[in-house]
């Protein structure tokens, strides 16, 4: 069988069902996670706070926690603690649209889930042009000094 795109998908999302479905239990009750990403709009290499919600009527701490992806790539798996909340801070190297999924991991009480969100990535603003004319520091602070056009007409009567 020739695997496709579509077909790798599938079986990717197959295998993922099934450890997910190995991983809690029969007994285990439904789940639901919720994410957040601060800021929603950010520049490269600024930090973005990416916060998941587990939302169960068992115990969600314990267990491997929530792991986050940005689109495909796994950036990191993060304890839940008491209040069912799970964070992780990034920044992206990349412009462009980013599928952040935080992917509650399941316990012994509650079943695995997920949910994503988008982080809108832009490039970093470039600096002005300097400002011709001198520039002197004083007082603590920048005065700027612009020299124009100088014209010297002289005018000599004889």
């Amino acid at each position: 069988m020739r695997i496709t795109p579509r077909r790798g998908r599938l079986v990717v999302a197959t295998a993922l069902a099934a450890v997910l479905g190995l991983a809690s239990p029969a007994w285990a009750v439904p789940s639901s996670t919720t994410v957040t990403a601060t800021p929603q709009s950010a520049q490269v290499g600024a930090s973005v706070q990416l916060a998941a919600t587990v939302d169960c009527p068992g115990d969600a701490t314990g267990g491997l926690g929530v792991t986050f992806f940005d689109d495909s790539t796994l950036l990191d798996t993060v304890p839940v603690n008491a209040n069912g909340q799970a964070s992780y801070t990034t920044t992206f190297t990349t412009v462009g649209s980013h599928t952040i999924t935080a992917a509650y991991n399941g316990t012994a009480e509650c079943d695995a889930s997920n949910n994503t969100t988008t982080v809108q990535v832009t490039s970093a603003p470039t600096p002005p042009d300097p400002t011709p004319g001198f520039c002197l520091l004083v007082c603590g602070g920048l005065i700027n000094f612009s020299v124009g056009d100088i014209n010297n007409t002289v005018n000599i009567s004889k």
